[in-house]
């Protein structure tokens, strides 16, 4: 379980920090996948909105008796459509029943095991991608798995959904829809927002921080970009600052163009949670790596 104002050192990419009393649970967790759930009685909560995997579990060496689970690079992965904590069954988390089919205590626990069958049908939901407001590029060929009907043997699911999970295609697919949304369609730089008559987006995806160098499949480490913009932002010749200002290259030819392309403010536009807005890490990275001051 995690909440976005949690106050615990968690980034949901990199590391999820609890207390001992969960230890012997989350061991449990190294080398496999894990799904993060904001609680329910969080106001506007997600549900279950994301997969990891972990790769070890350390001691926190700042806080006795805290532990980190730190993820493995690489491996979270945003759900196309966050998942509700029911359906019209009841919880989509059934292994939360007792016997008198009533939600028990476990559902109060911030770390705690899940059934293969209770995974699977999470990420089904969760990674299903059909809409679409993908960008005007955007090949029609379909993903294999992501819109199909349920396999027939659990094995075999459950060897397909991983397979997606690490899957670059499916991977790509899902994080633009998952920015896409987060900006309502509407490239940041320029405030535009086209949609063509089969209706997918103009705008594009980009990471800031790239995935060829560590940077993940996060809402926070992307921004949505129209193709001009996305060209700029790749080659360094635009890039943002901590307060989202936006850094034009002295290297562009033409700034008296691109200052009447970017948007009135001079400023990138939010995402439409506040805290889907891009990481200052992500944004450091890039001024760093490849913005040409």
């Amino acid at each position: 379980m995690l909440r976005p104002d949690s106050i615990y050192d968690d980034s949901p990419a990199v590391q999820y920090q609890f207390p001992k009393q969960y230890l012997q649970r989350a061991s449990g967790s190294v080398g496999d996948w894990i799904v993060y759930l904001e609680p329910t009685k969080l106001r506007g909560t997600r549900g279950y909105f994301g997969i990891a995997r972990v790769h070890k579990i350390i001691p926190d060496p700042k806080a006795p008796g805290m532990f980190y689970a730190l993820i493995e690079p690489g491996s979270y992965l945003d759900f196309a459509d966050p998942v509700p904590f029911n359906d019209d069954s009841g919880p989509i988390e059934r292994g939360l029943l007792n016997d008198e089919g009533r939600i028990s205590g476990r559902a109060q626990a911030a770390v705690r095991p899940i059934s293969t069958v209770d995974f699977l049908r999470i990420i089904e939901n969760g990674l299903t991608d059909t809409a679409p407001l993908l960008p005007r590029l955007e090949t029609d060929t379909p993903i294999p798995g992501l819109a199909e009907d349920q396999l027939p043997y659990e094995f075999e699911t459950t060897r397909t959904r991983l397979q997606q999970l690490t899957n670059r295609i499916a991977r790509d697919r899902i994080f633009r829809r998952v920015v896409l949304r987060a900006y309502g369609e509407r490239c940041a730089i320029t405030g535009l927002k086209f949609i063509n008559g089969g209706g997918r987006a103009e705008a594009n995806a980009a990471h800031i921080r790239p995935v060829q160098h560590g940077g993940p499949d996060i809402v926070n480490n992307g921004i949505a970009l129209s193709g001009t913009a996305h060209w700029m932002f790749d080659r360094g010749l635009i890039s943002l600052s901590d307060d989202l200002d936006i850094l034009v290259s002295r290297q562009v030819n033409d700034i008296e163009s691109v200052e009447t392309f970017i948007n009135r403010t001079s400023r990138a536009l939010l995402p439409l949670r506040p805290t889907d807005r891009p990481h200052p890490s992500f944004l450091a990275w890039h001024r760093e790596n490849c913005f040409k001051n």
